[in-house]
């Protein structure tokens, strides 16, 4: 895919919008916090390990799923650690935070009488934190977790479901994401104008989102004609 094929499109051209949450509409930072900082302290201290040692054994124990449903899962986490892993996310609850623009792009899709869709590999447990913490529950149609289909949004069966239940028409779908793996998925089921998110992590460098065309604010889609 050319990055040039998605560079500029008219809104009279998309009828529906498909947006990611972490990392899209909210800042990447709380949850590489939560999972590379956070955590490993709270399990080196329950397992009288060494901070290094519980995040070698964190590390390792992501890696092996990542990518999989459970590797989004609250409760699976829960479990394997014997953790409370949903509420050691709610204490920390205050570092949740919109991407600069999203609020602003979100009310210019409700004047654009846009479907809006969050679709997000989130467990339930961990949007409804972010719920919490910042408001937008009323900018969309429908909060969809890849948990209600039973599979991540990496996978075709994912889109096969999220679209069965939807019925929007993939060439004039518009959908926004950080991975370029999920991006690569949606591009294999056929969505037309897909965007990456060149900072979603915005206490952290830039990505690469080849081949597909990033944007570092929401300000070119409210621009666009």
């Amino acid at each position: 895919m050319s990055q040039e094929k998605n560079k500029y499109f008219s809104w009279d051209a998309v009828d529906t919008v498909l947006l990611d949450m972490d990392g899209t509409i909210l800042d990447l930072e709380f949850d590489n916090y939560f999972w590379r900082k956070y955590l490993p302290r709270i399990y080196a201290d329950k397992n009288e390990l060494t901070l290094q040692q519980s995040k070698t054994f964190l590390a390792n124990s992501y890696s092996r799923i990542e990518g999989k449903l459970n590797w989004y899962c609250l409760d699976f986490w829960s479990e394997q650690l014997k953790l409370d892993i949903a509420q050691l996310k709610y204490d920390i609850r205050e570092r949740v935070a919109f991407r600069p623009g999203a609020i602003e792009f979100l009310k210019f899709l409700q004047q654009q009488n846009k479907q809006v869709l969050l679709v997000t590999n989130a467990h339930r447990k961990s949007l409804e934190i972010k719920l919490l913490s910042v408001k937008f529950h009323q900018y969309f149609d429908e909060l969809t977790s890849s948990h209600d289909f039973g599979y991540p949004k990496e996978e075709q069966m994912y889109w096969k479901k999220l679209h069965k239940a939807y019925n929007f028409e993939l060439d004039k779908t518009l959908f926004i994401d950080d991975s370029v793996k999920i991006l690569t998925a949606a591009e294999t089921f056929g969505i037309k104008y897909l965007y990456g998110i060149s900072q979603p992590d915005l206490s952290q460098n830039e990505i690469d989102c080849s081949p597909f065309d990033a944007i570092k604010d929401f300000s070119r889609f409210i621009s666009a004609t």
